[in-house]
C-alpha cells in the first residue's frame, strides 16, 4: 500500500524532473533508447510536425530490453519510426550506446561523422529523465542549445501504462539521486535541487523506494 504522502511526494519528483521546455525546430533530434517505445512515438510526433529534418536513435540492450528488444533499443526504435512513416533516410541508428553519457557522445561522434551542422539538439527521453537527460547532454554537448521533450502524459497516467506504481516511484527516486550524484563525478552540469523536491526524495527513500539508488561505492566522488 502506498501511502498519501508517498504520492505526493511522488508527484514533486514528478514535476521537477520535467523541464518544461516548449518543443521547437532544431537541428537534429536524438531519442534516447528504453523499454519505452514512447520515446519513439514523441519523436515521429515532432518529426510529423516539422521539428526537424533527421533524427538519431541511440541505445543497445540492457536487463530490462533484450527480450523485448533483441535487435537493440535503437534498431526497434527505428523501426517503429518508419512503421510510422518516417523515411528510413531520416533516421540514423546508434546501436552501442549503455547509459545517458554514452547516448550523448556515441550520437553526437554519429552526427559529427556525418558531417551534420548542429547548432540545437530536441533531446526525448521518458517523461521521468528530463532533467537528468538534460543535465548530462549539457555537460557532454554544451556547445549546442540543448531542449528537452517528452510523451506529454501525467505521474498518473504514466504510472497506469506501466503498471507498477512501485517501480515508477522507484525510478523516480533513482533518477533524482543522480542529480546530485553524477554533477559530482563529472557527468552532469550541477543544478539547484529545492529545499521541497530534497525532503520529498529523503521520505520515499525513508519508505522503501530504493531499488535504483546507485550503491554507497557507485556514490563516492
Amino acid at each position: 500500500m502506498i501511502s498519501t504522502q508517498a504520492w505526493a511526494d511522488a508527484q514533486q519528483l514528478w514535476d521537477f524532473q520535467q523541464m518544461g521546455h516548449e518543443p521547437r525546430p532544431c537541428s537534429v533530434a536524438i531519442g534516447l533508447g528504453s523499454h519505452d517505445l514512447g520515446v519513439a512515438d514523441t519523436t515521429v510526433d515532432l518529426y510529423q510536425r516539422g521539428m526537424m529534418s533527421l533524427i538519431v536513435f541511440t541505445g543497445a540492450t540492457s536487463r530490462t530490453t533484450r527480450e523485448r528488444m533483441p535487435r537493440g533499443e535503437a534498431e526497434h526504435y527505428r523501426e517503429r519510426a518508419i512503421d510510422l512513416g518516417v523515411p528510413a533516410d531520416a533516421i540514423l541508428v546508434e546501436p552501442r550506446a549503455r547509459n545517458t553519457g554514452e547516448n550523448i557522445r556515441f550520437s553526437r561522434d554519429l552526427i559529427e561523422d556525418r558531417g551534420v551542422p548542429v547548432s540545437s539538439v530536441l533531446l526525448v527521453s521518458k517523461p521521468y529523465e528530463e532533467r537528468r537527460a538534460y543535465a548530462t547532454a549539457r555537460k557532454l554537448w554544451p556547445d549546442v542549445e540543448w531542449v528537452s521533450a517528452s510523451t506529454p502524459m501525467t505521474f498518473p497516467e504514466y504510472v497506469d501504462s506501466i503498471q507498477d506504481a512501485r517501480l515508477v516511484i522507484d525510478m523516480l527516486v533513482g533518477a533524482q539521486q543522480r542529480l546530485t550524484v553524477y554533477p559530482r563525478q563529472g557527468f552532469m552540469i550541477d543544478q539547484t535541487i529545492p529545499d521541497d523536491v530534497a525532503a520529498a526524495y529523503e521520505r520515499l527513500c525513508a519508505e522503501g523506494f530504493t531499488s535504483r539508488l546507485l550503491t554507497d561505492e557507485a556514490t563516492r566522488g
